[in-house]
């Protein structure tokens, strides 16, 4: 790349589907004639990315041929590499609505935010999107019971946006892919690692950036902060320890954090591609796709995430993934490390489930600081004691 130049996007093209001031106003005034599709928050997530250009080269929500292509064998009908559709739902009631209109207005809480150009109005296939981006059907999955609760028909075309969703939080970290690759280019970063996350982080996700930025210019670290499962720590305290975290233990100028709008999915390999995609969007060179990626109980193997880039030809996703295995502190190695470079047995290792470090946290107790910093855990320890006490 030359002088102040970024990755390409996904494409080619980085997408911008944002109205002026002046066709915003235009469109508000033929909304009002239009048939209204209310979407739900899922939805509106992907809206924001479609707007912003975090799904390029996609302009809209896909059509049919797009979604069977991307079921089928994970690409776009133009070849173009793609994981998950993105669909528009709608019920029975929805899609008579919606009839022969060439257009429609999408709302949300009552209020327009975008005009969709119909190109078509197609039943979903349930079980086979399900087993194609979830690999199961069980309704116990999130992904797949969100799902499930959708519509059985899908609006296609292309979106054209009002005005992006409101946001009331993390408004200094909220940079659209446009932003973070001129943030890029201004530190002079030619490549950059993204690591996405939708947990706070511990030693464990620390030791896998550091490494990372060992051999690259910066980082990005690119929480998730859409819609998540209700047991997942609320994206304002995982902030807080975002926050802390950066600030006492990375170098300030290799390091950048913005909030990925995203709702989770849970669909483990997929949305390991999809989110490397996204991130190549925002101006990435790197990846980081570290243990169970966007996985959820036991529905995916350990490194499945991983293995599933293999299935694309190289250089296809245009960005490269760095893959690591389970890290831990340990006792005699006296440092991070893995099943790769430590040699000791588990007993000489700090490993603490998920289960274990939530015990601890609720009871007041930080975890070990070679597992957690003390500041995040603080962090924890009282969001944990005010949701008990609310």
């Amino acid at each position: 790349m030359a002088e102040g130049e970024t990755i390409a996007p996904h494409g080619g093209t980085l997408v911008s589907l944002v109205l002026s001031k002046a066709e915003a106003e235009r469109a508000l005034e033929e909304a009002e004639h239009l048939p209204k599709v209310p979407i739900g928050d899922r939805e509106l997530s992907d809206l924001e990315m479609l707007a912003v250009g975090a799904l390029s080269p996609l302009t809209g929500f896909v059509g049919e041929r797009d979604y069977r292509s991307v079921l089928e064998d994970m690409h776009l009908q133009s070849g173009v590499a793609w994981a998950i559709p993105v669909t528009l739902s709608v019920d029975e009631e929805g899609a008579k609505r919606v009839g022969g209109a060439s257009r429609v207005a999408l709302t949300s809480r009552g209020s327009t935010i975008a005009l969709l150009d119909v190109e078509e109005v197609f039943r979903r296939d349930r079980e086979k999107e399900a087993q194609a981006v979830f690999r199961t059907t069980d309704l116990e999955h999130p992904g797949v019971r969100a799902l499930h609760d959708a519509g059985d028909y899908c609006v296609a075309g292309r979106v054209h946006a009002i005005r992006l969703p409101e946001h009331h939080t993390f408004a200094r970290y909220r940079l659209t892919p446009a932003e973070t690759r001129a943030a890029f280019a201004e530190r002079g970063w030619k490549t950059v690692v993204g690591f996405q996350t939708r947990n706070p982080v511990h030693r464990a996700h620390e030791y896998l950036q550091k490494s990372a930025m060992e051999i690259v210019d910066g980082l990005l670290l690119h929480p998730l902060v859409g819609e998540t499962k209700s047991d997942d720590v609320p994206a304002d305290v995982r902030m807080q320890c975002y926050e802390v975290l950066l600030e006492t233990y990375y170098p300030q100028d290799r390091v950048m954090i913005a909030v990925f709008p995203a709702a989770m999915r849970y669909a483990g390999p997929r949305e390991a591609i999809w989110h490397a995609i996204a991130r190549k969007n925002y101006g990435c060179t790197h990846f980081i796709v570290g243990r169970d990626h966007a996985g959820v109980g036991t529905y995916y193997g350990t490194y499945d995430a991983q293995k599933i880039f293999d299935e694309f030809a190289p250089g296809e996703l245009g960005i490269t993934p760095l893959t690591f295995e389970h890290s831990f502190w340990c006792n005699r190695c006296e440092s991070m490390a893995s099943h790769k470079t430590c040699p000791h047995s588990d007993g000489d290792r700090v490993i603490l489930s998920g289960t274990k470090v939530r015990e601890m946290l609720r009871a007041g107790i930080r975890p070990p600081r070679e597992f957690s910093r003390p500041e995040v855990a603080d962090i924890l320890i009282a969001a944990m004691r005010g949701r008990d006490e609310a």
